[in-house]
């Protein structure tokens, strides 16, 4: 397991050396140089908030100045939070709802990538601490879904993703150090979340670190996966009960 160092973000905010617009743009925009941070401020000022088609266009428009690249026929949605968009690729004909956060913040990863033809749900949160994450083409990530990484995430094709999922690559505490907080003890991790294509997570369905689900897989509502899971498997539960393959006939 890896060893790293929790709150990193808070640390780099609760600094006294640097001054408050230095910090905003380290943890928010992600670039230096006042014409990069005046364009981040513009652009979320004048349209992140404009509703109906008129948002919609003036969005497609002007948002992907911001963003590494974007492909053809986005989709962005109102009050989108977006941090280092620098670091974020995303592919054509992607959708993405209202309040979405869109976070690849770190100074070494690799970030966010949004392969074509995915769907982001509303309220809905994809999160990188010094982590990444890949959401494979035709996926669909419903309302009020998080993603959080400070390893890897990786979701494959038509993955589908019920409401109110929570997939947390890294973050596992260590506590053994009464004198410490436990936000500034190491955190460890187990090597991130890998999933396969065509996986369907039931409402409420949490993922931790460390887990690979195989190809095909269905798992119901409100499961917790601690562990591997393999491919065309139904599996439901807090323990993720194996229910029965897919490939055998009932």
């Amino acid at each position: 397991m890896n060893t790293r160092f929790h709150g990193s973000a808070q640390k780099e905010f609760l600094s006294e050396k640097k001054s408050l617009s230095a910090k905003y743009g380290a943890l928010v925009v992600g670039e230096k140089g006042p014409w990069r941070f005046l364009r981040f401020e513009l652009v979320n000022l004048l349209f992140s908030w404009i509703p109906g088609a008129l948002g919609l266009a003036l969005r497609r428009a002007f948002y992907p100045c911001l963003f590494r690249k974007v492909g053809k026929g986005v989709v962005f949605g109102r009050n989108m939070t977006l941090r280092h968009p620098r670091k974020i690729t995303i592919g054509d004909n992607v959708a993405i709802d209202d309040n979405v956060v869109l976070d690849a913040k770190g100074e070494k990863n690799a970030g966010l990538r949004i392969g074509d033809n995915v769907f982001i749900g509303r309220n809905t949160i994809l999160s990188c601490k010094e982590g990444s994450i890949t959401v494979g083409d035709y996926s669909n990530i419903s309302a009020n879904c998080s993603l959080l990484s400070e390893t890897e995430i990786v979701l494959g094709r038509y993955c589908f993703l019920a409401g109110q999922c929570y997939l947390v690559a890294g973050g596992n505490h260590g506590f053994s150090d009464l004198g410490r907080p436990i936000m500034f003890q190491p955190s460890f991790s187990k090597g991130g979340i890998r999933i396969g294509d065509d996986v369907w997570l039931g409402a409420g369905v949490i993922v931790l670190d460390g887990v690979t689900i195989g190809q095909g897989t269905v798992v119901g509502a409100g499961a917790v996966v601690t562990g591997p899971l393999p491919e065309y498997a139904v599996v439901a539960g807090n323990r993720s009960l194996l229910i029965r393959d897919r490939r055998e006939k009932k």
